[in-house]
């Protein structure tokens, strides 16, 4: 089995990360960390410790940890967060998805977070949306 979460340095995308890896123990899955940065075309893999940022660094460090089985993958791709994450969990036929989500005013809660709703809506396997 394998989860695949959405890390981003937020209040949001650590609750995410934590709660990826409470489920990843209980499952006994392999996690999938997808950190998506918009800008140019590549995929970065988690060997490629150096051009991690310090909030990897930090996140490669919990997972070795807690003993999960895992893989950071920096996606580059230029494009949207969600694309990112879908497309990574299609290629890793996910059968979870973790994501943040955060508080929004009345008028923000008529319209849920675009990245959020699109993996909510387009995604093949469950969605665990997690609050900070």
């Amino acid at each position: 089995m394998t989860i695949v979460v959405g890390y981003v340095e937020t209040n949001e995308g650590r609750a995410a990360f934590d709660k990826a890896i409470e489920e990843a123990q209980r499952r006994d899955a392999r996690l999938v960390v997808v950190s998506s940065i918009k800008s140019g075309p590549g995929v970065l893999r988690g060997s490629d410790r150096d051009d991690h940022p310090e909030g990897l660094r930090a996140a490669e460090e919990k997972l070795s940890a807690s003993g999960v089985a895992h893989e950071i993958v920096r996606m580059d791709s230029g494009h949207e967060a969600a694309e990112d994450l879908l497309d990574v969990a299609a290629r890793e036929d996910a059968e979870l998805i973790v994501i943040g989500l955060r508080r929004r005013t009345p008028v923000g809660k008529l319209i849920l977070g675009s990245n959020a709703q699109r993996i909510l809506l387009d995604a093949s396997c469950p969605v665990l949306a997690v609050k900070s």
